[in-house]
């Protein structure tokens, strides 16, 4: 029999979780298709869905085409209370018989289980990404972690078949010791891997802000005890329910900063939208304030304003471009230079991930691309920081140009070229800047779409191959 490992809390780490207050909060979640279904939702979302949609959704249950078998269906009040008004946050949360219309996609996106020593941490790039939580306050369709939200069985690299399991903290905490241990004893690279000191964390999931303070605050301070220099914290809470990020949260972050002042403190939010955000009238306008700058609502306002007034915590936003949503160049570059103007960073615009029925969601590459570009004119340097990813299972790959023009004497680029670079590769990052050109195609969703016209490929993304055991 496996013993467990076990875990004792320091001094330090204790007197710190003693002053956590763990509220609980009143999200008004309506959970799956059922409630729509049976009329059972509250009097004013009953319109949400129209009596056809819920015939179409309803003829799909316990069928292959089961929408909610894929992704379950979830939101919150204050979510639903923007997106009756916004047809592109509509198509963030309602589910529609379409996604199920073509089943075709990877049950683990980027194989990201091959990188996966401890249960629940995945460790492919310079840091450590960590599965805490498996829901959100509510579910986006086209998420990317859809396996690990409908908790799916999925093939590992090992040929064993299992769900997804969360990390704990014991197992996380001697896996940091024990990596950081050989990197020290081999002069500062892992004599397997090359990486450096595992210095970074993201808390992920789900998302870590359904969480209660005190299960958040043990995360933080186990991994600054473990000697992690920065941690992140991923979620979609400040569009779901920024009510969540009341004194209490603010406080426990102030005393794990007056606690542990070296670790540095990042969260990543993730609007798609500017609705998301933005006030608007009864006319569906954003208001403006007496020198035309955009109003926020209270809620997210007040929520954005409690995080980046703390000069110690930086911000950052990013998302992907999907289609019906965001695939709006003007909206792209509202959000982009509303953002900026508050004090958070512009990180990534993402395309969309081989996910089971990712044809449903992704808009094609080169569409991405152009809507991005054209949102960032207009934009000062500053605004404009961020990239357009798309994650190739040899790791983050930024889609850099998309020309018009052919390249003399180069064969297939006579429709233009598609220039892609490796942001972020696994281990030591040995490829991190090598480049692919591939031949243009206005429909491609995927690398797979430009197997028959690649023109060269120093990066290697089409000569993948999986990782051993």
């Amino acid at each position: 029999m496996t013993q467990k490992t076990k875990y004792a809390t320091t001094e330090r780490e204790q007197a710190f979780l003693d002053t956590v207050e763990s509220p609980k909060y009143q999200r008004e979640n309506v959970n799956g298709l059922f409630p729509f279904f049976e009329n059972k939702v509250p009097e004013e979302m009953q319109g949400f869905y129209t009596s056809g949609e819920i015939d179409a959704l309803r003829i799909l249950k316990d069928t292959d085409r089961d929408v909610e078998k894929r992704m379950p269906v979830k939101l919150t009040k204050h979510y639903f209370e923007i997106a009756k008004t916004s047809k592109s946050i509509q198509h963030i949360v309602k589910a529609t018989p379409d996604e199920t219309n073509d089943l075709d996609g990877s049950e683990d996106p980027g194989f990201q289980m091959d990188y996966s020593p401890v249960e629940g941490l995945l460790h492919k790039y310079e840091m450590g990404l960590m599965y805490v939580v498996s829901t959100c306050s509510a579910h986006c369709r086209f998420c990317y972690r859809e396996e690990l939200i409908g908790r799916k069985e999925i093939e590992r690299a090992d040929g064993t078949v299992a769900k997804k399991g969360l990390a704990k903290i014991p197992e996380i905490v001697a896996y940091i010791h024990s990596h950081n241990k050989q990197v020290s004893a081999n002069g500062g690279k892992h004599p397997e891997t090359g990486r450096e000191k595992l210095r970074e964390i993201l808390l992920s999931g789900g998302d870590p802000m359904v969480l209660a303070n005190s299960k958040i605050a043990a995360w933080l301070a186990a991994l600054a005890e473990a000697g992690i220099e920065s941690i992140r914290i991923g979620t979609k809470e400040m569009a779901f329910f920024p009510q969540r990020f009341d004194e209490s949260f603010l406080t426990m972050l102030d005393r794990f900063h007056e606690t542990y002042p070296e670790v540095g403190l990042r969260f990543l939010v993730h609007f798609n939208h500017p609705d998301e955000f933005l006030a608007k009238d009864s006319a569906g306008k954003y208001i403006e304030d007496s020198s035309g700058i955009f109003k926020w609502n209270p809620a997210s306002d007040k929520a954005m304003k409690g995080l980046v007034s703390r000069g110690w915590i930086s911000v950052e936003n990013q998302s992907p471009i999907i289609k019906n949503v965001n695939d709006d160049s003007d909206a792209l570059r509202i959000m982009q230079r509303a953002l900026k103007r508050v004090g958070a960073e512009n990180h990534y615009f993402f395309c969309g991930r081989d996910i089971v029925a990712h044809r449903a969601f992704n808009v094609p590459i080169e569409t991405a691309w152009n809507i991005l570009n054209e949102s960032q004119k207009g934009l000062s340097g500053v605004e404009a920081h961020a990239k357009l990813s798309i994650t190739h299972y040899l790791g983050k790959t930024e889609v850099s140009a998309v020309t018009n023009e052919p390249i003399p004497g180069l064969a297939g680029s006579e429709n233009g070229v598609v220039i892609l670079k490796l942001l972020r590769n696994a281990a030591d990052a040995p490829l991190r800047g090598k480049v692919c050109i591939v031949g243009r195609n206005p429909d491609a969703i995927w690398f797979t779409d430009y197997e028959d016209r690649i023109l060269f490929d120093e990066a290697g993304l089409f000569d993948y191959k999986r990782v051993k055991k």
